[in-house]
């Protein structure tokens, strides 16, 4: 009896272990008042705090750091709050850094109309998730200069990552009962390289009859996007194609302070606030962690806890739709921590 008793008490100090990048900026500041959310709502998880960004950069580290990287990779989980990265300085991006490292192939952002928040489509209900293909083409920064007038980038499609986050994005419609996919593309121009992506979607598309798949040019479907952004589904598309359309859906619903984000690998993901490290705020307590704390909700249904997530989600909805307790971002006049408390009375009676 004393071994079982031993044995159980083990079992309830096991906690999840998370790793967590608090960021730069605004970043420590959403971040505590996202895990104080979560330990409210009855979660609980052994953080590990990691570097990365300005901070990283200021102790003569790469802006994501080997240490960080490996440390991930033993984890498995991680929630991170933006990263600063200098422009034009020779800095490889953080964010860039990380997902190759780590093989975060697929990206996923959601985009939803939210109660109380007013967005530019206010009569349309909008619920679009774009899935964006996250290790290659333009955005992987493959650039040279071979003459002092002349600059390249490489745009590098394989056929590998093509399949494999077409085959995420037809498995996530499945998971979560969605009807038609849209593959954004190029290809009337890049007919190698998005020739290839197209041909790899609709190869993707055979095994999954029951799904509708269509495909649309990335400018049509960015003016299609601001025409009439409710037609939409599930956009599947190529990592720069992908940080584009996905910014604008972001600025239909209400901006990116309100735009989640998940990066999944076979073995590792990564969910973080999508919004920048805004340090012209920093420390004024008025950030909204609103990002970060639906990128937290992306993170429990990954890891199955989705009443949960749907529990805090909510709560959030609930004060969203109030509106009286909102960050200046929302049109209100609450600090950051005056909105953290207002959602953890929600969940306290609910």
């Amino acid at each position: 009896m004393k071994e079982l008793a031993e044995s159980a008490n083990m079992f309830r100090m096991s906690k999840r272990r998370i790793a967590i990048l608090p960021g730069d900026g605004i970043g420590p500041e959403i971040m505590d008042a996202v895990l104080k959310i979560l330990d409210s709502a009855g979660f609980e998880a052994n953080y590990v705090a990691l570097e990365a960004g300005q901070t990283a950069l200021d102790k003569g580290l790469p802006a994501m750091p080997p240490a960080t990287i490996e440390t991930i990779r033993e984890i498995g989980i991680a929630l991170k709050s933006p990263t600063t990265t200098p422009i034009g300085k020779g800095h490889t991006s953080a964010n860039v850094a990380l997902r190759q490292a780590l093989d975060l192939f697929a990206n996923v952002r959601p985009a939803i109309t939210l109660p109380g928040v007013v967005g530019y489509f206010d009569k349309s209900r909008i619920d679009i998730i774009i899935v964006r293909e996250n290790t290659e083409d333009l955005y992987a920064g493959v650039e040279y200069q071979p003459h002092p007038d002349v600059a390249l980038a490489t745009k590098i499609i394989t056929r590998l990552s093509c399949r494999r986050l077409c085959k995420y994005a037809f498995e996530m419609m499945v998971r979560q009962d969605r009807k038609r996919i849209t593959a954004v593309h190029k290809a009337n121009i890049m007919k190698l390289t998005d020739g290839m992506f197209l041909e790899e979607f609709y190869r993707m598309a055979k095994e999954y009859p029951q799904i509708k798949a269509d495909d649309i040019i990335v400018d049509n479907c960015c003016m299609q996007l601001v025409i009439k952004p409710e037609t939409f589904d599930v956009l599947v598309t190529e990592n720069l194609y992908g940080d584009i359309v996905s910014d604008l859906c972001a600025g239909l619903v209400g901006g990116l302070g309100l735009a989640p984000g998940a990066n999944i690998g076979e073995s590792c993901a990564v969910f973080e606030a999508v919004h920048g490290s805004a340090p012209d705020i920093a420390g004024k307590g008025i950030a909204n962690p609103t990002a970060l704390l639906f990128s937290a909700l992306m993170m429990l249904c990954h890891i199955g806890e989705t009443e949960l997530a749907d529990r805090i989600s909510r709560a959030v909805m609930r004060v969203l739709a109030d509106g009286k307790i909102v960050t200046g971002d929302l049109g209100g006049t609450a600090s950051t921590t005056e909105y953290t408390d207002a959602v953890i009375r929600e969940l306290q009676n609910s």
